[in-house]
C-alpha cells in the first residue's frame, strides 16, 4: 500500500473495505486516582462509641467514618440539695400540741368509762343506762376526731422525716445503713416499723451534728431520739392492745379493764407526743446550724 500527497491532501491506494489508517495515541485526559487518605485513628473518649453514617463514595475517593468526637468530661449525677425543715417543723409542733391536748382528753374520758363501769361491777343498779349510752358516744366521737388529728399529724410527721433525711445524706452521706426512700417506708412495714424509723432517726441526729473545731467526731448524746422513740413505740404498742380488748369486752369487768389500758395508752400519747415536739425542733435547729456555719462547730 502506498501513499501519494496530492494537493495537501493524502490519497490512499488501499484496496477498497480495507480499514482506515491507524493514527498516532493521544494522550489520555482522565486524572490519575487520588490514592486513598489514611485511616483517622481513634480518640479516648468517656461516652460509648456511636455509630455514625460513611460518607458517599466519590470517584477515586473512597468511603471512610467520620472522625471520633473529641472526649467530653462526665456529666456529674445531680446532687440532693438541702432543703429547709423550718416550715414543717413548726405546723408538727402546732398539729403535735394539738394532738396532745386530745389524747389527754380522751384519758379523762377512759377513767369516766373505768369509773362506770367498776360502779356497775359493785352495783348495777347505781349506774343508768343514759350514762352508759352517754360515755359511749363520746368514746366513739373521739376516737374518731383523734383518728383525723393523728392521720393529719403522721402525713407532716414523715414529710419532715423524709426532709431531714436527705438533709442528713448531703451533711455525711456515710452516716447512714438505709437508703432515704426507708424514711418513708419504713413507716408502712410491720414489726420493722418498731425499730427502722428509730435507726433512720438516730443515724440523722448523728449526720446532723457539727464536727469539733479540729475536725474530729463529736459525741452528742442521742438521749432526745430515744426517748421519744421508746414512750412512741410503748404507745403504739399499747393502743394495739387495747383496741382487740375493747372490740372483743361483753362483759363491764372487761370493759373495765380494758379502759385501764386505753388509759395508759392516752397517757403515753400525751407523752410521746411531748416528746416529739422536742425531738423535732432540736433536730431541725441542728440541721440550721450547720447549714448556716458549716460542718465545723465553734470553738
Amino acid at each position: 500500500m502506498s501513499h501519494v500527497p496530492v494537493g495537501g491532501t493524502v490519497m490512499s491506494f488501499s484496496a477498497p473495505g480495507s480499514p482506515p489508517p491507524k493514527t498516532p495515541d493521544q494522550p489520555p485526559s482522565a486524572v490519575p486516582p487520588i490514592p486513598p487518605l489514611p485511616p483517622v485513628p481513634p480518640q479516648a473518649q468517656p461516652y460509648p462509641q456511636q455509630a455514625y453514617p460513611a460518607q458517599p463514595p466519590y470517584p477515586g475517593q473512597p468511603a471512610y467514618p467520620y472522625p471520633h468526637p473529641y472526649p467530653y468530661p462526665a456529666p456529674q449525677p445531680p446532687g440532693v440539695m438541702l432543703r429547709s425543715p423550718h416550715g414543717l417543723a413548726t405546723a408538727l409542733t402546732v398539729l403535735l400540741s394539738i394532738a396532745g391536748v386530745a389524747a389527754l382528753l380522751l384519758t379523762g374520758i377512759r377513767v369516766y368509762l373505768w369509773s362506770l363501769m367498776d360502779g356497775l361491777v359493785k352495783d348495777p343498779l347505781k349506774v343508768k343506762d343514759i350514762a352508759l349510752a352517754r360515755v359511749d358516744n363520746v368514746t366513739a366521737v373521739a376516737d374518731g376526731l383523734q383518728g383525723m388529728l393523728w392521720l393529719a399529724t403522721s402525713i407532716v410527721f414523715v414529710i419532715w422525716f423524709h426532709r431531714v433525711r436527705q438533709n442528713g445524706q448531703v451533711f455525711r452521706p456515710d452516716a447512714f445503713t438505709l437508703a432515704p426512700g426507708w424514711a418513708i417506708g419504713a413507716w408502712f412495714v410491720p414489726l420493722a416499723n418498731l425499730a427502722m424509723p428509730f435507726t433512720i432517726a438516730r443515724q440523722t441526729w448523728t449526720a446532723s451534728t457539727q464536727l469539733a473545731p479540729d475536725g474530729s467526731f463529736r459525741k452528742v448524746s442521742t438521749a432526745p431520739v430515744t426517748a421519744w422513740w421508746l414512750v412512741f413505740a410503748g404507745s403504739q404498742i399499747t393502743d394495739s392492745v387495747f383496741a382487740v380488748l375493747y372490740s372483743a369486752a361483753d362483759t363491764p369487768e372487761q370493759l373495765r379493764g380494758g379502759a385501764v389500758v386505753g388509759a395508759v395508752s392516752d397517757l403515753l400519747t400525751v407523752a410521746a407526743a411531748v416528746l416529739a415536739v422536742l425531738f423535732v425542733r432540736r433536730l431541725t435547729s441542728m440541721q440550721s446550724a450547720k447549714a448556716a456555719h458549716g460542718p465545723y462547730a465553734a470553738a
